[in-house]
């Protein structure tokens, strides 16, 4: 405990009713739930197996309970429950499944399995728009989070579209009990429901429950809200530690106002502050209290810290997005060596994947490891690993993996038998199996329409590939992928025309990257050989396959929502631009509020410095479009910013600025 600042100690020890503690970015929180569980266990007679703490990943659950188990003395903690809310929703229905009319060994659809189904009902009454699939399984997750059930969203449907869905609801849930088969949403709503159905259950789970702990308590939604309601009762055995200025998830459910609920359910509520960080320095802190005082606030706190000042919070304007992604790429080369730092200490955050597409490719350029996370890398997406696999038997026709990623895609009717039989040919040959498609033995072991299907297409490859060579190297790559119709491939095959779309925006952009790579439009730069190109792209390919070790040194590059609850020494937020951040969507549907605490998420990440970018103009649609500055840089404080790019700094600063860093540069070496 000599380890715990006054109000951290403060929050462990009070156990007289229920306790919400509103813990700030970087201010210890975990530290206080697994001391708290402790201290439960040993000063308060609450055996382990009694004490339940609930929180949102498996990993921070894991994290957890391994604290919590070290601060235990001996075997105190046997039976102590530390998982997600899902996790206890699963072990609540196990165990009362009679009660629920389900059979022992019950399956869990995930959201692929829930998708499936859904098209099977739709398609069954004819009226399936692949655009209403994905609109179909978020209303109704976003149903069973408020509680609302199929006869209740029938009555209350407000226009024939959506009374279409409910239908779709009842029939949903009635295929999934014939099924014996429960969804994800489901693991918290059937509890709920038994608990409000069944007074004696509810009860056993209480007595189990004495006491309960719930992380991160600004994400939960209102059935999760719920759940721990009934689960606590008139006890108010209950510490709950969040932070409403970290409430990011609303697209998925979360409900901020969980927290304000708290003071109208549990009247005697205690509410503890932690406002001490020991993460940033106080300029950081400064900046992003300044930012999120332009929300509404039901409890009010302030970030500070007992760091140095630390240094001036940048934000750089560039011309457009290669400038932007540039120019961040040749800061971490520079700043690595100014501050002797490692790639690790640097993070890339962006709001929207689609960011991080120029930002790899630059990154890749100038040969600095990086890592993702938060999203799909742009070189692991399915379309672009087909298309890589084209290109890289373009230039290489012995590459039997890419031959085997593309010789049915899109089909052309060469079955798997086939395949197979070419395959020990070329085995027993000691050849390619481009090579074998050409050889005369071939003749006797693959029926002949199997193998014409295969040598036109060896011998349309080896076209392209002969043009490739020449001059005209992208008109022959275009040219190819107009050939297979991907476009139309990639329609029979997405869940809707969108997302088809989108997906061919991301081949158009690996196909203009490789132009921009073919014919720099920088004069400097020097023009490289396709070949050349495509081996450095398919560098990604080959660190995807990688095993990925926590200890390697690489730049994080990751979307604003997968920052939360992680910390870097240097962070650059990509984009501080109106419909970027704040989202147009959320503009559109005046929630800048929950935009403004995504913002303030990613500003507190940093430890010791913050870089803001931002472009001039940037590529939208296929157009280039002149942007305008966040509304967000507006609201920092002026005193403890430096503005790069707006305009007033003159050419004599810049090149003073740019001698300033090379001498210091050189200083190194001379050291």
């Amino acid at each position: 405990m000599t380890q715990l600042n006054p109000r951290q100690r403060q929050a462990v020890h009070y156990v007289d009713g229920p306790c919400l503690v509103l813990a700030g970015a970087g201010s210890g929180k975990t530290s206080v739930i697994t001391r708290k569980i402790a201290h439960l266990i040993e000063n308060c007679d609450i055996p382990a197996r009694n004490i339940a703490a609930l929180t949102f990943t498996n990993k921070a659950a894991r994290e957890m309970k391994e604290r919590a188990t070290k601060l235990v003395k001996g075997s105190a903690a046997k039976g102590l429950t530390v998982s997600t809310f899902h996790n206890l929703g699963l072990n609540i229905i196990r165990r009362e499944y009679r009660h629920l009319g389900y059979k022992p060994g019950f399956s869990i659809f995930d959201g692929e399995d829930s998708r499936a189904l859904l098209k099977e009902l739709m398609l069954k009454d004819g009226d399936l728009d692949t655009d209403l699939l994905d609109l179909t399984q978020h209303q109704i997750s976003n149903w069973k989070n408020d509680q609302v059930h199929p006869g209740i969203a029938i009555s209350k449907a407000e226009s024939e579209g959506e009374q279409k869905i409910a239908y779709v609801y009842q029939r949903y849930n009635q295929a999934l009990h014939a099924y014996n088969a429960v969804d994800f949403d489901d693991l918290i709503l059937v509890p709920v429901n038994l608990f409000s159905e069944n007074e004696e259950v509810l009860r056993h789970w209480q007595r189990k429950i004495r006491y309960l702990l719930v992380d991160e308590y600004q994400d939960t939604n209102n059935a999760q809200y719920l759940l721990v309601k009934q689960l606590v009762g008139g006890r108010g055995s209950l510490t709950v530690v969040g932070d409403d200025d970290q409430s990011i998830y609303a697209w998925r459910g979360a409900r901020p106002e969980n927290m304000s609920l708290l003071k109208v359910d549990f009247p005697n509520l205690e509410v503890i502050k932690l406002e001490q960080n020991y993460r940033s320095t106080q300029r950081i802190l400064k900046t992003a209290n300044h930012l999120i005082a332009n929300n509404p606030h039901e409890f009010e706190k302030t970030l500070w810290s007992d760091k140095s000042i630390g240094e001036p919070i940048r934000i750089i304007k560039c011309a457009n997005e290669e400038a932007e992604a540039e120019r961040v790429a040749n800061e971490i080369v520079t700043q690595r060596l100014q501050r002797q730092a490692k790639f690790h200490d640097f993070a890339i955050l962006y709001r929207s994947n689609h960011q991080a597409r120029l930002m790899e490719l630059k990154l890749q350029h100038h040969q600095i490891p990086y890592a993702m996370s938060g999203g799909t890398s742009f070189f692991a997406r399915t379309e672009i690993k087909d298309i890589m696999a084209y290109l890289r038997l373009v230039v290489n026709p012995d590459d039997d993996n890419a031959f085997l990623r593309i010789i049915n895609t899109p089909r052309r009717q060469i079955g798997p038998s086939t395949l197979e039989v070419l395959g020990r040919y070329a085995t027993s040959r000691e050849i390619s199996l481009f090579t074998a498609c050409d050889e005369m033995g071939l003749q006797s072991q693959i029926p002949e329409n199997a193998l014409e299907r295969i040598r036109r297409f060896c011998h349309w490859l080896m076209n392209i590939s002969l043009r490739a060579e020449t001059d005209e190297a992208m008109a022959a790559i275009r040219e190819m992928v107009e050939d297979i119709d991907y476009q139309g491939w990639l329609h029979q095959n997405a869940s809707s025309s969108k997302v088809a779309e989108r997906r061919m925006e991301n081949v158009y952009y690996l196909l203009d990257s490789i132009g921009r790579m073919l014919t720099p439009e920088d004069p400097s730069r020097e023009p490289i050989s396709l070949k050349d190109a495509i081996t450095k792209l398919v560098l990604m390919d080959l660190l995807d396959r990688q095993e990925e070790e926590e200890t390697q040194d690489q730049v994080q590059m990751l979307t604003l929502h997968a920052s939360k609850g992680l910390e870097f020494p240097h962070v650059f937020i990509l984009g501080l631009e109106e419909d970027i951040l704040p989202h147009r969507n959320s503009i559109e549907e005046e929630n800048v509020e929950e935009e403004r605490r995504l913002a303030y998420v990613g500003i507190t990440r940093a430890q010791r410095s913050l870089t803001l970018m931002l472009a001039s103009k940037r590529k939208q649609y296929g157009e280039v479009m002149e942007t305008s500055e966040s509304r967000f840089l507006e609201e920092l404080p002026a005193d403890e910013v430096e503005r790069e790019g707006f305009g007033q700094s003159s050419p004599e600063q810049n090149q003073q600025k740019g001698r300033d860093t090379l001498n210091n540069l050189m200083a190194m070496f001379d050291d």
